[in-house]
């Protein structure tokens, strides 16, 4: 089953007769698709990730965040309820929070610095100063309405501890948006309460597509990543595949490295830079670990369309939001977590195998420099000039293998489809 179509998109882009298997570099430079992803992707029938409800475990705490390029609130009522609101003053447009995450108090209330319009947990206005005006003077009219004049709110719903915000009042719930098998995968991670360990953020100058063509591509990782490769964390000669729901939009990367490898040989025959045997690690503790899943899965990067990663390497656990920030740059924010259960150790073992991870991590870095370099070449790229992506044929089915670039063109799919193209 393949996402519904939109209507025709009011932009003209001339597609490459190869379809999804071509790529044209417009869709990571052209400033009015970007304006119509932000209309039909993420203002339209998609769950956009707004954070883990562990970021607001108290009444009135909060977190800022973005749908798109849409700033938008989460926060947590008095009655233990989770609320999402457009980050816009109703009045004259200000931002309402101007911190990126606390807590208001017991009053619940989130106040405009510009004129201290007020609002509750979930949006509703509550105060308006000099609202009768002062000494007979001013004011506002009689009839002025303050339940007519609360900020915009999204549906908002908490899946297994996952905080999903949509602008779509028909959207189906997350759990049958995102499929079976994407659920059973967050339900596999999530499966206990949750501890959030840090946050980092790194911006990128790169259209947020090519971060996303990135995540869902399984073989760039052994060939891009000389610490992922040579210390054996994933190769693409290890037990893995390739899982997509019916609808294309999520994808998971599942790999083993503790099973046995085959053809592990093509790593020296095919002398690859990203296989090193000189390399060694002065503390070997780094990569110290416990098996923590029955199904032995020491590598799983999920993402749920349009803008949600979640990751388990090793054993860090994290969840990567990716936020749009204009045509040609995105900002990635990792939350970083652990269980609330867990022992000392594992918890020491997990602040460790962090430096694997984020915008200076030993196995990360380097998917921001890519990025980068694919964008400045997109910029200069001649009209009709698109990528090729061909990796195990030209279809969307997965095999089972960890070379392919099937999960790619399945992103490709589902965007045109939402975009119209």
């Amino acid at each position: 089953m393949n996402a519904p179509a939109a209507s025709a998109s009011p932009i003209r882009l001339d597609w490459p007769a190869e379809g999804i298997s071509r790529v044209p570099y417009r869709v990571y430079t052209d400033p009015d698709l970007y304006a119509l992803e932000q209309q039909r992707i993420f203002r339209g029938p998609a769950w956009n990730f707004l954070g883990l409800a562990a970021e607001v475990p108290n009444a009135g705490d909060f977190k800022a965040t973005f749908v798109g390029d849409t700033p938008v609130v989460m926060t947590r009522a008095a009655t233990g309820a989770l609320h999402g609101w457009v980050n816009r003053c109703a009045h004259r447009g200000a931002l309402v929070c101007r911190e990126l995450r606390g807590n208001v108090g017991a009053s619940g209330t989130h106040t405009c610095v510009y004129h201290q319009w007020a609002y509750d947990a979930a949006g509703r206005l509550v105060g308006v100063p000099f609202r009768k005006g002062l000494g007979g003077k001013g004011g506002y009219p009689a009839d002025f309405d303050m339940a007519g004049h609360g900020l915009q709110t999204l549906r908002v719903q908490d899946y297994c501890g996952l905080v999903f915000g949509t602008f779509d009042a028909g959207l189906p719930p997350v759990a049958e948006h995102i499929g079976a098998t994407a659920a059973h995968y967050v339900q596999r991670l999530f499966s206990r309460p949750v501890r959030v360990l840090g946050t980092t953020r790194q911006y990128m100058n790169a259209n947020w597509k090519v971060y996303a063509e990135n995540l869902r591509d399984p073989y760039h990782a052994s060939l891009l990543h000389l610490f992922h490769c040579t210390f054996g964390l994933y190769r693409s000669t290890q037990e893995g595949g390739v899982e997509l729901d019916p609808t294309l939009r999520h994808s998971v990367l599942t790999a083993k490295n503790k099973a046995p490898e085959a053809g592990q040989h093509a790593y020296t025959d095919d002398k690859l830079r990203t296989y090193d045997e000189t390399y060694a690690l002065a503390d070997p503790s780094l990569l110290a670990g416990r098996p923590e899943f029955a199904d032995g899965k020491s590598a799983v990067i999920q993402t749920l369309f349009p803008n949600l990663v979640i990751q388990q390497i090793a054993n860090t656990l994290a969840v990567r939001q990716v936020l749009p920030k204009g045509v040609g740059n995105f900002e990635l924010v990792w939350t970083y977590f652990g269980y609330a259960d867990d022992d000392a150790q594992l918890a020491a073992m997990r602040l460790k195998q962090f430096n694997l991870i984020g915008p200076a991590g030993l196995i990360s870095m380097e998917d921001g420099e890519a990025t980068e370099l694919v964008q400045r070449a997109a910029e200069a790229a001649e009209a009709g000039a698109a990528e090729v992506i061909e990796m195990e044929g030209r279809g969307v089915e997965p095999s089972g293998s960890l070379i392919s670039e099937g999960n790619i063109r399945a992103f490709w799919q589902v965007y045109r489809q939402m975009l119209g193209l």
